[in-house]
């Protein structure tokens, strides 16, 4: 009888072109999926929540797969961590109904970006060094226009294979944490490269290179070529990929 079952897996992306399996670059999605049948036995197919690109890490990420084989799932994380690189780690694996799936029923994500203002060689892997000081109450108000605006063409990378470039957004804010400025945003989707140009373009703001109705202004534009920089893939984190009590039951590291 076949099961299926969403596995959480955390990574530091640094040194991996992104999650998903591509011929010729190493992807977390290659290295866990060929883990994985070193330890079930045959080869395992994952079907991920979503894709984070080179660089990019995540604290929590789903990924589901189908099996007719019987393991220990008491053993899973424990025995899969212990073959994984230090940089990739299981946290739990969960039995699911048979349709329910890893990216399609996922509610929302939400992701974090650090910007450090000081100089740290122990944080180069996870943040943006920029010692700017930046405007965060205009930032924030650009943030209210996110959450009132649905379409991010603007804010996606060119020539992508995607249908709509419709979002909703329900959180997106600014802080000030000692010397970092952290951003956090949850939406049900994101267009590829969509969180790194909003904040490339955000920080224009915060420098008072352009206005808080400039920036409106190019979320009206649908043109990339409107849009800011797009950061570095370094500082930003998936943390979080929400579901609705769909695990019966559950297996943790």
């Amino acid at each position: 009888m076949t099961s299926r079952y969403f596995i959480e897996f955390s990574y530091d992306g640094s040194n991996y072109h992104g999650i998903q399996r591509q011929p010729n670059s190493l992807t977390i999605q290659e290295v866990i999926e060929d883990n994985f049948g070193k330890f079930i036995g045959c080869p395992i197919n994952l079907v991920l929540a979503g894709r984070t690109d080179a660089g990019v890490h995540a604290k929590q990420m789903y990924a589901h797969f189908d099996t007719d084989i019987e393991f220990d799932r008491n053993i899973f994380c424990k025995r899969l961590n212990s073959m994984l690189p230090k940089d990739i780690c299981i946290e739990s694996i969960n039995l699911v109904s048979n349709n329910d799936h890893a990216r399609f029923d996922a509610l929302s994500r939400s992701y974090r970006y650090i910007i450090s203002q000081v100089k740290n060689p122990f944080n180069l892997k996870f943040s943006y060094y920029l010692k700017d000081d930046l405007d965060l109450n205009n930032m924030n108000n650009c943030c209210k226009l996110l959450i009132n605006h649905d379409d991010f063409k603007c804010f996606s990378k060119s020539n992508t294979d995607v249908k709509t470039y419709i979002c909703n957004i329900s959180f997106a804010k600014w802080q000030k944490v000692n010397n970092e400025y952290i951003f956090n945003i949850t939406s049900d989707r994101f267009l590829r490269n969509m969180v790194r140009s909003i904040v490339g373009t955000m920080i224009d703001v915060g420098r008072s290179k352009i206005s808080i109705e400039d920036f409106e202004m190019i979320l009206l534009s649908r043109d990339r070529g409107k849009a800011g920089f797009s950061v570095p893939a370094s500082g930003l984190t998936l943390i979080n990929v929400n579901y609705e009590n769909i695990f019966l039951e559950s297996w943790k590291k």
